[in-house]
């Protein structure tokens, strides 16, 4: 948790208490379905919450601003940005049912009001929203492709409406294939650990 609060200092007392149980929560529910890398549990805080909360460096959204977490897994990044901002919405998607289970029953048990999610693929999810996040889920020109037709019309933030995603390693040719346009921003730049050295947050204006 020191991890969090040496970036984010100004959590409300609900902020503290949601995070704060993140760390039992997650570990438990690990050992009945695995979410996370066992070997990679130890280090949830850095590597999948203070990970996730790179977007909440890039972009303050305002009230309302509404997100789709594609390929959400155990709920990550939309979980740790539904604690951030609650007053925004999120839909977290997965392909696994069993990770939206782990995702879903963490929400509630941390109290997240602003959070629904489903058991599927993007292509069924009709809804509009500002923003679409993912965290290394596929290619860049092919996740382009499927979340376009889910992105509103209605830019109401400093930055259009588009896709923000979290990806580490070498990027320049997955960058190359994209046409729209691009920010690369490396998470070095948020956060000091080892760990993001190697990893960026990659906007893409649709």
């Amino acid at each position: 948790m020191d991890e969090i609060l040496k970036y984010f200092p100004h959590l409300t007392e609900t902020q503290l208490r949601q995070f704060t149980a993140l760390g039992s929560l997650y570990p438990d529910w690990n050992e009945k379905i695995n979410v996370i890398s066992r070997k990679d549990i130890t280090n949830l805080y850095t590597h999948h919450i203070l990970h996730s909360l790179g977007i909440a460096k890039f972009i303050t959204p305002v009230k309302g601003t509404s997100f789709i977490d594609l390929g959400t897994g155990g709920g990550f990044p939309g979980i740790p940005l539904a604690i951030m901002w609650p007053d925004c919405k999120f839909h977290l998607i997965d392909r696994i049912g069993k990770k939206i289970k782990v995702a879903s029953s963490i929400a509630e048990e941390i109290g997240l009001t602003n959070v629904t999610f489903q058991h599927g693929d993007i292509g069924e999810c009709h809804i509009k929203v500002d923003f679409v996040v993912s965290r290394a889920v596929m290619q860049l020109n092919e996740l382009v492709k499927l979340v376009v037709k889910n992105i509103s019309k209605t830019d109401r933030n400093g930055f259009p409406n588009g896709l923000i995603c979290l990806k580490g390693g070498e990027l320049a040719d997955e960058l190359g294939r994209v046409k729209q346009p691009t920010i690369d921003v490396p998470l070095s730049d948020y956060f000091f650990e080892e760990y993001f050295k190697t990893k960026d947050l990659i906007y893409v204006e649709l």
